[in-house]
C-alpha cells in the first residue's frame, strides 16, 4: 500500500493510526488528515522522537498495511 491510498482512505485507517500511536488525539487525527508529514511532526511532538525516527515508524506502519 502506498501513501497516496492511505491518505485517500484516511478515515478508516485512523483506528490502526491510533493503535499504533496512542498517544493521538482525535484532534490529532483530524488535523493530520492522511497528511503523512502531519503525522510524522506530531508523532515527534506527543512521543519526544526525532524527525528520522518518526518517518521510520510510519513507513514501518505503511509496510504492514
Amino acid at each position: 500500500m502506498n501513501w497516496d491510498q492511505i491518505e485517500g482512505q484516511w478515515k478508516q485507517f485512523t483506528g490502526k493510526v491510533q493503535t499504533e500511536w496512542g498517544k493521538l488525539t482525535d484532534r490529532d487525527l483530524d488535523v493530520i488528515d492522511g497528511n503523512r508529514q502531519q503525522l510524522v511532526g506530531r508523532i515527534q511532538e506527543r512521543y519526544g522522537v526525532a524527525k528520522e525516527d518518526a518517518e521510520r515508524q510510519v513507513d514501518r506502519w505503511l509496510n504492514r498495511h
